[in-house]
């Protein structure tokens, strides 16, 4: 595994796994949230995030860890390029549980998240498309959609993880780079 893509919903923890990840590989880690939110929440055009994403995946030719989705935006243009593909595919009711925590404690702690950003009850809870809804649909949507990454990329390693455990198990499996 030199060259790793992370998926799944909001709130499975795909940035903490993949920060750890690359941590125990060397490689850099590529958070897609932050290079797609530029300051206000102003959003990349598909165009600006692919040509960011495509220049961030070329300054690591040694290898990279890729969290976020954007399929959207970016198709397949970073399970195309990867050669591990990890699924985070957690139950909806823990998901749901992290993202409340996890977003409870960005609206008290007033957290920066990229480019001056920072979570708001409006645009984290009152808004029609909000963090949950957004989490909800998108389990729906990468159960239908992710299974078949392996036959589009016959070169792709499918890892689907359904528990903390088998996250946990999966990390410690990795080796660390020398």
């Amino acid at each position: 595994m030199k060259r790793i893509s992370v998926a799944g919903i909001s709130g499975s923890g795909k940035t903490t796994l993949a920060a750890a990840l690359a941590e125990r590989l060397g490689v850099p880690h590529v958070e897609l949230d932050a290079l797609n939110h530029g300051p206000n929440w102003a959003e990349a055009t598909a165009t600006e995030l692919r040509a960011r994403v495509e220049a961030a995946l070329a300054a690591a030719p040694d290898g990279w860890v890729v969290d976020g989705n954007y399929e959207s935006k970016l198709g397949d243009l970073v399970v195309s390029r990867a050669d591990t593909l990890v699924w985070l595919d957690l139950p909806l009711p823990l998901s749901l549980a992290r993202l409340a925590r996890r977003t409870a404690c960005r609206l008290v702690c007033r957290t920066e998240l990229w480019n001056g950003n920072r979570e708001s009850v409006r645009n984290a809870i009152l808004a029609r498309d909000n963090l949950f809804s957004w989490a909800i649909r998108s389990h729906r949507r990468k159960r239908r959609t992710l299974p078949s990454a392996e036959e589009r990329h016959p070169h792709l390693r499918l890892v689907r993880l359904r528990s903390r455990r088998a996250v946990a198990q999966f990390l410690g499996s990795v080796s660390p780079s020398q």
